[in-house]
Order: structure tokens, then sequence, then C-alpha cells
């Protein structure tokens, strides 16, 4: 290569550096989709849809949320998973399923594929029933289990979700059986609760708590301890079965993002976390805020999948 050449060449990698930073500088600059695995309604959709005002705001551009449900949450993590990383296709998780999902089946994504940018929230798993429900408390539901195994409805948002695994847990550490019932949302869960096509739903307790009172009965939440935003609902705990589980809820990006865009989306996550307004959204959503920067996130993420694959090598969830 002669010198003109080694010129060119040095100018052209300039130019490129330059372009890629004034793309990163000017991002955004059309709207970003935060993407739903689950049907309108629920909890993870009605984070995720607080939470566009908010990064919009913080970004300076337009956030907007899709709703791809289907497969426990399955299809909208392939989708993000797939889509170009530019910052602008984002997607609202859930965890467990964001882990459980690839151990069980071909998912359509793992957990490598994606950039973690920050958790948000956490949701404790709750059981409800209907205010007349014969079973006032979780004694009675689990006594009447025993009695009839299998016979017992239950409803949740898919197989391998929090609501999901929170009834295989509670069965193990009750000898009960029920009869799981997946939706695809806690929305088409709370009208199937409320129809009487399933007995006991799995909704969380922020899904469940505008409710209680009302149209449904919380029998239990599965906090290690009552919740400050429902300390009328009695833990499983306390009620004498050990059992501690929830959604986590956080934003992921398809994997290989421009760095500039990865730390302009992490700062912004962190300035909505850091919002008194939204804190107080959360809480009256009933949602506690439980803010884990990604590489913190993405550290325990890693060790709750060592969890979950020993509980499937034991005994995988959907037998």
């Amino acid at each position: 290569m002669n010198s003109s050449q080694s010129i060119l060449t040095r100018l052209a990698a300039g130019a490129l550096g330059l372009l890629v930073a004034a793309s990163a500088w000017a991002w955004p600059d059309k709207p970003i989709e935060i993407v739903v695995g689950f049907a309108p309604g629920g909890g993870t959709d009605i984070t995720a849809r607080t939470l566009a005002a908010h990064l919009g705001k913080a970004l300076g551009g337009t956030v907007l949320v899709v709703n791809k449900p289907g497969a426990s949450g399955a299809i909208g993590l392939a989708y993000v998973a797939r889509a170009p990383a530019d910052g602008y296709t984002l997607g609202m998780t859930n965890m467990p399923g964001l882990l459980t999902l690839p151990i069980e089946r071909d998912a359509g994504f793992k957990s490598g594929d994606f950039s973690y940018i920050a958790n948000l929230v956490r949701d404790p798993s709750a059981f409800s029933v209907t205010l007349d429900s014969p079973y006032k408390t979780l004694a009675d539901l689990t006594a009447a289990a025993k009695k009839a195994p299998g016979s017992i409805s239950y409803g949740s948002t898919g197989v391998g979700t929090d609501d999901h695994l929170a009834m295989v847990m509670f069965e193990g550490l009750t000898g009960t059986k029920l009869l799981h019932v997946p939706f695809n949302g806690a929305g088409p869960l709370r009208n199937a609760l409320m129809g009487k096509h399933v007995v006991v739903s799995g909704m969380n307790l922020g899904e469940a708590m505008p409710y209680s009172g009302q149209t449904v009965r919380i029998l239990a939440q599965a906090g290690g301890l009552r919740s400050k935003l429902g300390p009328e609902v009695p833990s499983f705990k306390e009620q004498g079965v050990d059992l501690v589980f929830g959604s986590e809820r956080g934003i992921v990006a398809p994997k290989g993002m421009p760095a500039e865009i990865e730390q302009k989306l992490a700062a912004a996550m962190r300035q909505v976390a850091d919002n008194p307004e939204f804190q107080a959204q959360m809480k009256a959503q009933f949602t506690e805020m439980d803010y884990m920067p990604g590489p913190e996130w993405k550290k325990h993420l890693e060790r709750a999948d060592v969890g979950f694959r020993q509980m499937w090598a034991k005994k995988p969830w959907t037998d």
C-alpha cells in the first residue's frame, strides 16, 4: 500500500468513525418500541406503558409499547432477539420466563442474545380466588387440593412463567396437584377468573391488588414478608408454605448495540428509576421497585439460571 492509499484508508476509517458517533449522538431520531410478550392489561404491559412515557422524556424521543403475546412471552422475546441492534427495539422481560423458556423448549431466543440494560421492578407471585369462593384461606385450598388431586383449576400466564412455577413449587411443598390452565396474559386470566372458568388465578400481587376485596380474595403472596403495598395480604411463609417467588421486570435489547447507544439507554433507565414520579406510579400499581443496572442484573440472572436448570433436571415443570 503506497502513502496516498494509506492516507485515503485512514481518512475513510475516520469518516466512518465520525458517522457512527454522529448516528449515536442523534439517536433516537425515530420512535423506539418496547415489545411486551403478553396481552394488554397485565402487570408487564402496565409497567412497560408507564416506563415508555418516562423513558421517552429521558431520551428526548418517542417510546411506544407493542404487544406480541403468545407462547408464555417467548414470541415477543424472540422478536427482540432477531431485531436490528440499533436501539429502536427493546424488550420488557419477565423473569423467570426470560430464563426458563429456553430451558424447557426451543424458544427462538437464548439469554446470550441480549444486551441487559436494567431491571426495574419486582412483583411477588400470588394466589387469588373470587370473593364467593369456598376457599377463604390458603389452608382451605390446600386441604381441598389434597382431597381431590388435579380437580381444582389454576390459571397462569403460561408454561414457565412465574405464575406457573409458583404453582409447581406450591405443589411440591404441599404434596398437592392442581389442574394447570395457561393464558396469554394477566388480562385474559383475570377475565377467566371472574367468569369462573378457573378456580384459582396466579396473578402477581400488583395485578390482583386493584381488585382485592372488590371482586377477588388474595389467599397468599410469595414475598419474603408481607408487602408494604398490600399489608393485609398474608404471605405463603406465614401460612406454613415456604414459597418465596415472583416476577422481575426489566429491559433488554438485541445484542451488539453500539456502546454509545447502550450507555444512553442505561443512563436513561437510571434516570427513570430515580424519578419520584415514576416511583409513585409503581407504588400506585402495587409494584415494588427493584432497580439493578445491566451488569449487576446479568450476574443475578446467571445465578438464577443455575437454580432453574437444577430444578428442571430434578423434575421438568412441563410434565
